[in-house]
């Protein structure tokens, strides 16, 4: 509820500290006194628009300041966690109006957005008046103020959870739904490129080895050539060969001789003779690698330019073709196993809106039944209020095809004034007064559901009087049982029933120079005094007096 308010330099304010308490307050005085510019202010710490014309004539700027108590569990704490803002055991908010038209918000001594401000201020405060729809013109806080009155919040919560949860589950099929029609466009085009590559079968660093052996191959003809030449000349017709080894054996045979003058010639000739065996060895080894086969040289060149090809065709490294069939076969299996994906997330999907749509059902027939209710309780209020001959009646209706986060239903207040007229949307066919009082008659109704914890009521006595204003004014004692309610009000039916008055004057200042809004709590002997001017006027009668009394005590 709101515990303080301080207002400094708005409009006629200059300096103004307001306590408050649980309970029914009243604010009352003459007309001009500056009621309008408290709610003015009030309404700006609560995030409504800025004014440059809000601050006090030759003043830089004006300031008001909201403090609140919270309940542990109040919504706003949920909004402060979510701004990053600290929550404390009170909340403060606070609106800086510059005279160039400028404003600066705070939460908590926090510097935060206007819009977070007034996020705060629509959890903490309605403010209600013969000419402020905001409470009913939207047709959604119809909805709401069924559902509270139903109790049925917690079914809205789960049927817009599984709204949630259906449209997830939608948009993931849908999507996924998406990604296989394109994988089975390009499906084709991969199972020929598998096929493809499966044929050709490449291998790593295939390439490099046929690129050596063919360059090997290419050169060995030139090499060979003088390879055979230097073979015939050790084992071919003109060899020198045999004729050593004749040569060895004569020398032997006359070792006995001349051993000394033989033998050393004979191991010489032997060494040379062995080596040559060697080197004709060697000779022959790298003939037969040197002699290939054109046909296999062919092959060779036929697959480097199937590879190739290959690498072309799909931009890539020849060495990298081995990887890209396997990258291929893997988006197949992608592709098949996508379709088995899909038809899960559509399960799914289905199963979602068959929950969602049962729950849709089950908050619609809820509502129906709640609209009865709502209908009869609000009937019951309309009678003292002065519009006995009225008729109220929540309309309901459902469509299954307009399904949203919110169920399948429509909700609006409709009412008919008077017999024989057509009955029609709340906002169309009630006027001011009328409007101020079906409100009333609805908060009454929904005093512990659907409220903020403070309700500010903006003289919606005004224009009626008597047992009118006095219903009003028990109305409202009633509603501040469960809630905070301030009421500006000019029913001294109104203010009899309060638990607190506060009186708004325009004192004069500087010798009259200029003037200052003042805002007085009146103590208990003295708010006979001020409910008497309310009856009487500017000049205050025994008789106003006397039945200032009588409505206290009644009150």
């Amino acid at each position: 509820m709101l515990s303080r308010l301080s207002i400094r330099d708005i409009v006629l304010i200059d300096k103004l500290d307001i306590d408050f308490a649980g309970g029914l307050a009243v604010l009352t005085g003459e007309t001009g006194a500056g009621k309008s510019i408290l709610l003015d202010s009030f309404a700006l710490a609560l995030g409504g628009r800025g004014d440059q014309a809000l601050v006090r004539q030759g003043q830089e700027q004006g300031q008001v300041i909201a403090v609140f108590e919270l309940a542990r569990d109040h919504p706003a704490r949920a909004l402060l966690k979510a701004n990053d803002i600290a929550d404390e055991d009170g909340l403060i908010l606070r609106r800086v109006q510059f005279a160039d038209g400028r404003t600066r918000a705070f939460v908590n001594d926090q510097p935060a957005s206007v819009q977070v401000l007034k996020q705060l201020g629509q959890t903490l405060v309605e403010i209600h008046g013969q000419h402020d729809d905001r409470a009913l013109v939207d047709a959604g806080t119809h909805r709401r103020l069924l559902d509270a009155f139903g109790a049925l919040e917690r079914d809205a919560a789960k049927v817009e959870a599984l709204w949630e949860a259906r449209r997830a589950a939608q948009d993931e099929a849908d999507e996924h739904r998406a990604k296989v029609e394109r994988a089975k466009q390009e499906g084709d085009w991969l199972r020929h490129a598998v096929d493809e590559l499966t044929k050709l079968a490449p291998q790593a660093g295939e390439e490099t080895a046929l690129a050596e052996r063919r360059t090997t191959m290419m050169q060995s003809e030139k090499v060979a050539e003088d390879l055979r030449e230097a073979h015939d000349l050790l084992a071919g017709s003109n060899s020198a060969l045999p004729a050593l080894w004749g040569a060895i054996r004569r020398l032997e045979r006359r070792a006995q001789q001349a051993p000394s003058l033989v033998e050393p010639s004979v191991k010489a000739l032997d060494v040379a003779l062995n080596a040559l065996e060697d080197t004709r060895t060697q000779l022959e080894a790298a003939l037969r690698a040197a002699d290939y086969d054109p046909a296999e040289l062919e092959r060779i060149e036929e697959r480097l330019f199937a590879l190739r090809a290959g690498g072309r065709k799909y931009n890539v490294a020849v060495d990298n073709l081995a990887a890209l069939a396997k990258q291929y076969q893997d988006d197949i299996a992608l592709i098949d196993a996508g379709e088995d994906r899909l038809k899960e997330l559509e399960e799914t999907a289905i199963r979602t809106e068959a929950e969602y749509r049962k729950a849709a059902e089950a908050l619609s027939k809820a509502r129906a039944k709640a609209a009865t209710s709502l209908d009869k309780a609000v009937s019951a209020e309309l009678k003292p209020l002065k519009l006995d001959r009225a008729v109220f009646t929540t309309k309901v209706d459902t469509d299954p095809a307009s399904a949203g986060p919110n169920g399948i239903d429509r909700v609006e207040f409709w009412v008919q004034t008077n017999p024989g007229t057509r009955p029609g949307p709340l906002m169309k066919v009630a006027s001011g007064g009328e409007l101020a009082r079906f409100l009333l008659a609805l908060k009454v109704v929904l005093a512990d559901r659907g409220s903020a914890p403070t309700l500010v009521f903006d003289e919606i006595d005004t224009g009626v009087g008597g047992a009118v204003a006095d219903a009003i004014g028990a109305r409202m004692a009633r509603l501040a049982r469960g809630v905070q309610v301030l009421a500006v009000t000019h029913a001294p039916q109104v203010a009899a029933r309060a638990d607190r008055h506060y009186v708004i004057s325009k004192d004069a200042l500087e010798k009259g120079k200029r003037v200052a809004t003042r805002v007085v709590e009146v103590a208990e002997d003295k708010r006979r005094e001020e409910i008497a001017r309310m009856l009487a006027g500017a000049e205050i009668t025994n008789e106003a007096r006397a039945a200032a009394e009588r409505l206290l005590k009644a009150g």
